[in-house]
């Protein structure tokens, strides 16, 4: 084969696959920025309950960003990752998975991040600007000093 064929074979394998391609369910736990020829490299393992993950990893379904660290994963910055749960606090930018609202927050959790508790959706519940509704449910009265004073709305059935 051609030098010319190998690298288009190559190129289109990369571009397909896209560059820092994850496989399903994996995320990177370490950098070597001398790797791959000095351009930096990832190590990458599946996504445990507890795993610290460098940022800019993917967060795999049905996890949430719990703890933050300024130094991990080599000065990068690291974030611990769990299995959702009722009443687990998470960091800022942490995804809500479905069925879960927001209920509470602090501005000085996850090292300085900002926090955020999840609970599992039920009826009564205050929930915070910016939360998701799931089905079923809906925002009802604005009580102002709900969600650590950011204001809240009452969830109720639909």
């Amino acid at each position: 084969m051609s030098t010319h064929r190998m690298w288009k074979r190559v190129a289109t394998t990369v571009a397909a696959r896209g560059i820092g391609a994850f496989d399903p369910g994996n995320v990177n736990t370490d950098h070597d920025p001398k790797g791959c020829g000095g351009r930096g490299s990832w190590y990458q393992e599946p996504v445990r309950d507890g795993i610290w993950t460098c940022s800019g990893s993917p967060v795999v379904a049905g996890y949430v960003i719990t703890d933050h660290s300024k130094p991990g994963c080599r000065g990068n910055g690291a974030w611990r990752h769990n299995v959702v749960s009722d009443g687990i606090w998470t960091c800022s930018g942490s995804p809500v998975v479905t069925g879960y609202v927001i209920t509470g927050h602090q501005r000085t959790g996850c090292d300085g991040a900002g926090a955020w508790l999840h609970n599992i959706a039920r009826v009564g519940l205050l929930t915070c600007p910016g939360s998701p509704v799931p089905a079923g449910f809906r925002s009802t009265t604005y009580q102002a000093g709900g969600c650590n004073g950011l204001g809240a709305r009452v969830l109720a059935r639909a």
